[in-house]
């Protein structure tokens, strides 16, 4: 089955071209010193752009928490003269899209513009980052939004768990608390709270910026040193790397549901491990195939455990995991969690097979042409190599490094990174026959 898939995959690829790779990618650096990526296309009249500020969650102290996310709500409820009514009007006029967002470790800025109207989008743009109003009404509104968040999130079976997993993961590190915030701490963030973390976290020292489309490098420098003019060079300092949890075992958190939600996961490798690559080719032969993976094939198709089972990589600037999960009937839970360590444990020692490693290289080469199709697109994954220290030459190599992939590499890194000792579970629902066999971690 996995032969026929490669082979009615190479044939799609034959009837329909991927795009070419062989895009117009360079670094610029403006004027004013800003560096940046590149992709410069004028076919369409439409540029997109990724900004990725290092400020996240994990720069916030037991005082702000959810400061992060709550600044993101904030940054186009009103900016300068513009309220927030007017300042949306103001977008749709220009045909321009922004959106703000918070992780642990960044605050990012996704933009998009016509041509016509670049001056005016960035402008607007300019404002909300050094001028947000935070009217008092917009405050609330957004302030209640986030309050809901936190509301659905505590009844969630998939958020419950994945709580109780950075709680165990990570401990009292940063990385463990949830973006959002807590309530408690929503509920006493002030307008000063949350400029007083712009203007830390909002910074040019450590920016990442990224741009595909119609734009020249010339006019991408003229704009990023207006954008970013008048902002600290000074990136906050980073939080020290947390020390992940090594121990494996199983948390059950009592929810009434026919169904329970397991989340498993141990560390994994930085993104700068020389063996990421490796591994994440293993791991699609694993768990992270898009029609067939050994975690599907035994534990849905072989049993009929569940409707759908995966893994995959996790990479934080100063922690890597592998992850998975599924859901499940509450009876099926504990044969379920066996059966994971068990193909876990098998593919640790036994690594995978030469058609298992062809097939997925025909597939990992075959759609990654397919990932740059729009401007928008091409923008993230610029940003995100950035942010992962990638080099630009990663794209045309790619391909080059899979294929290069032997079996006996990969049952190396196999071996190196899968531990099914360390597998931790976090089940929520009522699973049967199936017991917490650790104590809960504390913040």
């Amino acid at each position: 089955m996995k032969r026929l898939f490669a082979t009615v995959f190479a044939l799609t690829l034959t009837l329909f071209p991927a795009m070419s790779l062989a895009m117009n990618i360079h670094e610029t650096i403006s004027p004013g010193g800003i560096k940046a990526w590149l992709a410069e296309d004028h076919t369409i009249p439409f540029t997109a752009m990724e900004i990725y500020f290092r400020g996240g969650s994990s720069l916030e102290d037991d005082s702000n928490l959810g400061a992060a996310y709550f600044l993101t709500g904030m940054l186009d409820e009103g900016a300068g003269d513009y309220k927030a009514s007017e300042f949306q009007s103001r977008q749709q006029e220009l045909a321009a899209e922004f959106a703000f967002d918070a992780s642990q470790e960044y605050i990012s800025v996704s933009v998009r513009f016509l041509t016509e109207n670049m001056a005016e989008s960035l402008e607007l743009l300019r404002l909300a980052l050094h001028e947000p109003r935070f009217d008092e009404d917009r405050l609330e509104f957004v302030r209640n939004q986030i309050l809901a968040t936190i509301t659905r999130r505590e009844k969630d079976t998939r958020d419950i768990a994945s709580d109780a997993m950075r709680s165990q993961m990570f401990g009292s590190h940063p990385f463990s608390r949830p973006v959002e915030g807590t309530a408690e701490t929503v509920q006493a963030l002030t307008s000063g709270d949350l400029d007083a973390f712009r203007r830390s976290a909002v910074n040019r020292g450590d920016v990442v910026v990224a741009a595909a489309g119609d734009i020249t490098p010339e006019q991408l420098g003229a704009l990023l040193d207006i954008l970013f003019a008048g902002l600290s060079n000074t990136a906050p300092e980073a939080v020290a790397a947390p020390d992940i949890r090594s121990e494996g075992g199983v948390s059950v958190i009592d929810f009434p549901s026919p169904q329970s939600f397991v989340l498993f996961r141990h560390e994994g490798f930085l993104r700068s491990d020389p063996d990421f690559l490796t591994a994440y080719v293993m791991n699609e032969i694993l768990g992270s195939g898009l029609f067939e993976s050994r975690l599907r094939d035994e534990v849905r198709e072989k049993r009929g455990l569940t409707y759908g089972i995966g893994s995959y990589l996790q990479a934080y600037s100063s922690a890597g995991l592998i992850s998975g999960q599924f859901s499940t009937e509450n009876e099926s839970v504990a044969e379920a969690v066996d059966v994971v360590r068990a193909v876990w444990g098998k593919m640790a020692a036994e690594g995978v097979s030469e058609e298992e490693l062809d097939s997925v290289k025909t597939y990992l080469t075959g759609a990654y042409p397919l990932r740059f199709d729009g401007n928008g697109r091409i923008a993230s994954i610029l940003a995100g190599m950035q942010r992962d220290n990638m080099p630009l030459t990663y794209i045309d190599n790619r391909n080059d490094m899979v294929n290069a992939i032997t079996v006996e590499e990969i049952n190396r890194v196999a071996a190196r990174l899968l531990k099914p000792e360390e597998l931790y579970f976090v089940v929520v629902g009522q699973p049967v026959g199936l017991e917490s066999s650790v104590e809960e971690s504390g913040n």
